[in-house]
């Protein structure tokens, strides 16, 4: 782990290693007019492309207890999910991940006037599992109900459609479909559409890979019925397996949020009222269009 400086490297091209998909994913520079971190915050900082307008009648107040709360260490130990390839693009010269995820963890730092230090986790379930533990002081992750028994979340700031891949000449036509008894389900375990299909799903029967390209191996080797994911990494997965196809509709849609523990009320309402913002304001559809990222929409406003 690295501590975050006033700027990014130019980005490598890394493999990108989604819950439902392995591909290589290659990445542009992340914003570079951020500007160094201060309290004054990201509204007044040029982002991605455009400008983002300024806001300083929206800004919330940053007393020093808050980021006491949020940053004790003195810096902010953002917990990122590197195996989302939406999320995370990247990573720069020195290792630091990259991509939409990051960059808010990044602008949440300057508006606390703190650097911030990226705590890496190759799965969304050991992100999730750490809450708590002094680990990280915020969390990029998808907000499901079971991660918010430990987790302060805010609502979500951009989300991912989940659906299904089906192979040639599968006679499962669409989302309902597929619960069904005698239909096997390949997922990553511990994936955000995982724990909703775990509380969804009543007759198919959910078969669970550790890992994004096992799930994938599983599905085709094992010629299981269907393949749950995130729409764009099955729009990659299609051109793989000739005559499979991706049903139409989503069984549910990823919400990407932001957590904290929750025994930090203060600075859950800050992230709260940050994450309104910055959908509000455009840096969140900034930062999409900046990393070039398909597949991924802004949340609507809480």
């Amino acid at each position: 782990m690295t501590v975050y400086g006033s700027r990014l490297a130019d980005p490598d091209c890394r493999e990108a290693i989604e819950n439902n998909a392995g591909e290589e994913g290659c990445h542009k520079p992340l914003l570079s007019n951020l500007g160094a971190p201060t309290a004054s915050g990201w509204l007044r900082r040029g982002a991605a492309r455009n400008s983002i307008r300024a806001a300083t009648s929206q800004e919330i107040s940053m007393p020093h207890a808050l980021a006491s709360e949020l940053a004790p260490t003195g810096v902010l130990r953002a917990a990122v999910n590197l195996s989302n390839f939406l999320l995370v693009t990247g990573r720069s010269a020195n290792g630091d991940p990259e991509g939409v995820s990051p960059d808010m963890a990044r602008a949440i730092a300057a508006k606390l006037g703190v650097e911030v230090k990226y705590v890496p986790f190759e799965r969304p379930s050991g992100l999730a599992d750490a809450a708590g533990t002094n680990v990280w002081d915020i969390g990029l992750i998808g907000a499901e109900p079971a991660r918010a028994e430990k987790i302060a979340f805010t609502a979500a700031y951009v989300e991912i459609e989940s659906t299904y891949l089906v192979p040639e000449d599968s006679p499962l036509l669409t989302i309902a479909d597929v619960d069904r008894a005698g239909i096997r389900i390949a997922v990553t375990a511990g994936s955000a559409y995982d724990l909703w299909l775990e509380r969804n799903i009543h007759h198919a029967t959910l078969v669970r890979s550790n890992a994004a390209r096992s799930a994938w191996q599983q599905f085709t080797e094992d010629k299981l019925e269907a393949m749950a994911g995130l729409r764009p990494g099955l729009l990659s997965d299609v051109q793989k397996l000739p005559g499979s196809r991706i049903l139409d509709g989503q069984f549910t849609a990823v919400q990407q949020a932001i957590g904290t523990a929750k025994a930090n009320t203060a600075g859950a309402e800050f992230l709260r009222v940050f994450v309104e913002e910055a959908k509000a304001s455009g840096l969140v559809a900034s930062l999409i269009e900046k990393h070039h990222v398909n597949g991924l929409s802004v949340a609507p406003a809480a």
